[in-house]
Order: C-alpha cells, then structure tokens, then sequence
C-alpha cells in the first residue's frame, strides 16, 4: 500500500523549489535554480537506495534499480523533466491541499477573486471524493512535471521496500529544459542503458501516447520604408499592414482553438512590428508527415506571392524542424505500448490511447534511439494558474510504473 501522506510530503517538496526554465538562455540548464531540485533529487535518489546515481555538467540524472531476478531481462527506464514552463510563474508556489473534493468550486485566491470551477474545467467532476493539491492562484504548480518525477522515485522506493515485487534492471532518468524543447537535447542514451523507456508526463489518469506532434517554428519577418507620413504616398510601405495580409490569408479555422485529436494548425504565438519592420512568430504541427511538409509549403508560397505583388521581397521567412512524431519509432516495438496498457488493465485503469497535441521529451529520444511512449502523470490546466493534481492520481502512475516493471519481467521469463 502506498503511503498517501508520504506522497503529498514529497511532491510539495518539490514543487516548493522554483525550477522555471528560459527560452532565452543558452545553457544548459537554462536556469541556475534547476539545479536546487537537481541536488536534492540525487541526495533522495541515493536516500532509497537507487544504484550508480551520477549527475553530469548539464544536470541529467541517471540511476539504477538493478534486477532482482536470475533470467535476463530487458533494461527499462522511466523518464521525467523537473523544470516549469516559463508561461507563468513558478516562483514561491503554495500549494493548497483540498481532500475529499466535493465537485463545489474551489476558491484559490480571496483577494484576486481566483476560482478554480468544474463549470469551466470539467475534468474537476472525475475527481469527486478525491484528495486535490491545487495552486493559490498566483502560480502554476509544477505537477507538469514534478508529480512524474514524484511518482518515478515512489515506485522505485516501492520496489525496494517490496522485493517480492520482481522486475528486471530498471533504469531513472530526470531532464533539465524539457518545457522549453531542450530536454533531450544532451541526454546520454547509450550511459541510461535501457532498451525502451516510458516518459511519466500526460495528465489524465489512463492516458497512454505514443503519437505526437510533428513541430516546426517559423519566424517571418516582414520589411517595410518609413518616410514621413504628411510626404508618403507612393513611398512609404508599412510592413504591419503586409504582416496582416500573411496572417489573414493563412487558414482561419486552422489553428489552436479551432482544432482537436489529429487536426494540425499554424499558431502565431507571438507579434512584434512597427512601419519599417514585423516580426511574426509562428508554431506549425501537425500529426501527419505529409501534411506538416505541405504546411510548411503553404507559408513559404504565400510569402513568394506576396513579394511578387509588391515587386520585391519584402517577406523572409526562417522554418527550423523542432521534432517528429515517434509513432514512426514505436511502431516497430509496439509491445511496450501493450505492457503498458495491459499494466493499466491489470490495476483496473482504462488505458486512453490518444495522440498528444504537442511534444514530449520521448519524440526526442526515440529518434536518439530510445523508444519511449508517454504515460499519464496525472496533472491538469498545465502552465498555469488552474493547475492541479489529484493525489489518487499520482498513486495509481505509481503503481502501474511497478506494475510495468513486474509485467516486463514476466513477459521474458521464459
């Protein structure tokens, strides 16, 4: 039985110490603060009794739960990342534990009037009787993904306290960087030592994934002449009316809030412009290889045609390939999507199979080969104030993690 308070103790402990990461740093971690949760982690990991824990320069951790049975079994590993996302504070995090919710809104913050309400978050309805740790409404909580990294180490402490419990060697791994696209950048596959791993990184409790994103990011930039206005006809072009012309001819209906399931889209996250010069920020995605292709095509075509009509080339655009869809990686291995699924069946959990409209630290690494589907870790509302954590939740990611390990080694036991 997995001690409910010691799990609540220990993911406070984490998402206490602020680990927010920075897009515009460039080393690696990105933030000196991520390594305050690093440390302490590699003291916690040694603490249970985990084998060869190392931290390198870049602050990856690895470590060993080695095998306790006599016939060879494949190395597994699991894998999470312990920096927040920059999208909102992750400084001085107070978490409010509510057991026992009781589907009511729960109120977050009295002074700002902050109310976290099952009318407009659904989901909160699933978790009725259940024990919720929530934000005081001026943070995010970091469940995204400290409760991975809370789950990752109760299962490995479970498995030591219980040796009755049979698994092969399993391999922990713990990421720097991962909500700015960096976590896998410098991770060491072959020093992990593990033939397939799993990232303890979705939300909803069942919640199995081996289908992401295909990502791209574009900068265009739009050129314009200032002159002054009272003498600029003929003269003056304003690139901000140019930008609106790339961004309304570009598919309306194609973008976040109008898509869902395998639906790509073309999202401008960010817009900075004056007469002479725009710049538009943009993140494509899209599931299907093909499509992503012909997506980034659609935007370097409407750039060429604007800069035949106005007779020069007043658009540039700059497209970088972020990472791929790891349904090409996993296919090929897809048992270890079924142990997965039958570890979730065997605990009374219904697997939900879905494709992640977005990326993970395990696209990454399976093209690194290291397959490695993605597993629920049971937050909701990520990055930012509405984030929550059923506690129930981060057990039963607990339990299927031992559960996995269990079933890995069984499979190979003959």
């Amino acid at each position: 039985m997995i001690d409910k308070q010691h799990i609540i103790d220990r993911f406070v402990s984490y998402v206490t110490i602020d680990t927010e990461s920075d897009p515009k740093s460039n080393t690696t971690p990105s933030t000196e603060k991520q390594w305050d949760l690093a440390n302490k982690l590699v003291e916690e990991l040694k603490a249970i009794g985990l084998s060869d824990v190392t931290i390198d320069e870049n602050a990856y951790i690895m470590a060993t739960l080695p095998s306790n049975v006599d016939h060879k079994v494949p190395a597994i590993g699991f894998v999470s990342h312990f920096d927040t996302s920059p999208d909102f504070t992750g400084a001085n995090v107070n978490p409010k534990i509510i057991p026992n919710y009781d589907g009511n809104d729960i109120l977050l913050n009295k002074e700002e009037g902050i109310v976290l309400s099952p009318d407009y978050f659904e989901d909160l309805k699933l978790y009725i009787g259940q024990t919720l740790i929530t934000t005081d409404g001026t943070t995010l909580l970091g469940a995204d993904d400290k409760a991975g990294i809370c789950e990752i180490v109760s299962a490995m402490e479970y498995l030591i306290q219980h040796p009755e419990i049979k698994h092969g060697d399993i391999k922990v791994g713990f990421t720097p960087d991962e909500e700015i696209g960096r976590g896998a950048h410098k991770f060491d596959v072959e020093k992990f030592g593990a033939e397939w791993a799993y990232t303890m990184d979705g939300s909803q409790v069942g919640e199995l994934e081996y289908e992401n994103f295909n990502a791209a990011g574009a900068v265009v930039t739009v050129k314009g002449k200032i002159v002054h206005p009272g003498y600029a006809k003929g003269k003056l072009v304003n690139s901000m009316y140019i930008a609106t012309e790339f961004i309304n001819s570009l598919p309306r209906l194609e973008t976040p809030e109008h898509t869902e399931g395998y639906q790509g889209f073309f999202h401008l996250h960010n817009m900075k412009g004056a007469v002479e010069k725009t710049t538009l920020e943009y993140i494509i995605r899209d599931h299907d290889k093909s499509h992503f292709e012909a997506r980034k095509e659609v935007m370097l075509k409407l750039a060429e045609e604007l800069n035949t009509q106005y007779e020069k080339e007043v658009i540039n655009i700059d497209i970088k390939d972020q990472y791929f869809n790891m349904k090409e990686k996993v296919e090929p291995v897809m048992h270890i999507v079924d142990i997965a699924e039958e570890a979730m069946k065997q605990l009374d959990i219904e697997p939900i199979i879905k494709p992640i409209r977005g990326g993970t630290d395990g696209s990454q690494l399976s093209y690194m080969g290291l397959p490695c589907p993605n597993i629920f870790a049971g937050g909701h509302n990520f990055h930012g104030r509405y984030e929550y954590v059923p506690v129930e939740s981060i057990i039963k990611a607990t339990q299927v993690i031992c559960k996995i390990a269990e079933l890995t080694a069984e499979k190979y036991s003959n």
